[in-house]
């Protein structure tokens, strides 16, 4: 081949490789904090912030210890002021607030599709079914009475909610497992154990179902998350810088999934972490990066020890900070010039 031709042909290349990777790097969606949001009250104590949930309207419901530290043994009186903030997600303002009374250590919140708030209370060892309203529905687990058989929970972590109103429990802080119930809250199995083979568990802390039914755990302890089907049988396990050390895992309204990598972390210390690594990435349903927000620190847009996750219909992103006792929210950095 004439020398020409071959300079020729390596230009080509080397500026087809750049522009493949340009448009790679154009590709990777950005979000951003949307700054002074909440706008909640002055005498409004969030305190922690554990969980947090998007219901059909958009409106944001956030879990939070009001002024309660976790320590442990954990007290036995329930706080007394309201643990349950729903805030609305275009403005920021608070809408309802209540649970006052009802919990000893807030931890994880989902908001099904008929917008009804489900939680966990490691204190408790229960997962508790509410209207928006804060009516209770179903409880799940002894109050106060840890165990690992069929009808009771030590320290469960979070629920991930089906559309036929059955759901599953990652029961993480002791037992290492995922416990499956019906609509009725009848048992239906249980699957993992602790240890860091493909299927167990080293705390088990969020837990999200996708489209497919698949059903996504937080390993956090492993640094990975793990991909069950439907019956509890392993299909994958993403780990890796994309995915961190994750606490929380949201489904989003693409299909996407959105991970909170909440950092090192002593377990004893409760939501509490160690300083160094804190941001939530956008992955696609392989697992591949489709894009990222926030950063470790204490300025808006980042976070101290991110909790949770949430992804609403709108393509925003609300996260729960339990160290820095705040929720933000985000929108892809298009999103912030749009009228």
């Amino acid at each position: 081949m004439p020398l020409r031709l071959s300079l020729v042909l390596l230009v080509m290349a080397a500026r087809l490789t750049l522009t493949t990777w340009a448009v790679a790097i154009a590709a990777e969606r950005h979000y951003e904090v949307v700054r002074d949001w909440p706008a909640l009250p002055a005498n409004h104590v969030l305190g922690q912030c554990v969980g947090v949930g998007v219901d059909s309207r958009s409106n944001v419901f956030v879990f939070h210890h009001s002024g309660r530290e976790w320590t442990t043994p954990f007290p036995k009186e329930p706080i007394a002021r309201p643990t349950v903030s729903l805030i609305a997600g275009q403005t920021g303002k608070l809408l309802a607030a209540w649970g006052a009374g009802l919990f000893i250590m807030p931890h994880g919140l989902t908001v099904d599709v008929q917008d009804n708030v489900w939680v966990t209370d490691v204190g408790l060892h229960q997962v508790l079914k509410f209207t928006p309203a804060g009516k209770l529905l179903l409880t799940l687990g002894e109050r106060g009475v840890p165990g690992s058989d069929r009808t009771h929970f030590n320290r469960p972590t979070d629920v991930a909610v089906l559309p036929d109103g059955s759901c599953y429990v990652s029961d993480g802080y002791e037992n290492s497992r995922v416990v499956k119930f019906n609509a009725e809250g009848q048992y239906e199995f249980a699957w993992g154990n602790a240890g860091s083979a493909l299927g167990e568990f080293d705390l088990p802390h969020g837990i999200a179902v996708d489209r497919r039914g698949r059903v996504f755990v937080c390993d956090r302890s492993n640094d990975r998350l793990q991909i069950f089907d439907p019956r509890g049988h392993f299909l994958a396990a993403w780990k890796g810088p994309q995915i961190g050390r994750p606490y929380g895992v949201s489904v989003g309204p693409e299909g996407q999934v959105f991970v909170i990598d909440g950092g090192e972390h002593d377990e004893d210390d409760g939501p509490a972490g160690k300083p160094g690594r804190s941001s939530f990435m956008e992955l696609d349903a392989e697992g591949r990066l489709l894009g990222r927000g926030g950063s470790f620190g204490t300025k808006p847009g980042q976070f101290e020890v991110g909790h949770d996750l949430a992804a609403a219909r709108d393509g925003s992103v609300y996260v729960a900070d339990a160290q820095s006792q705040r929720v933000q929210k985000f929108v892809r950095r298009n999103q912030l010039t749009q009228p």
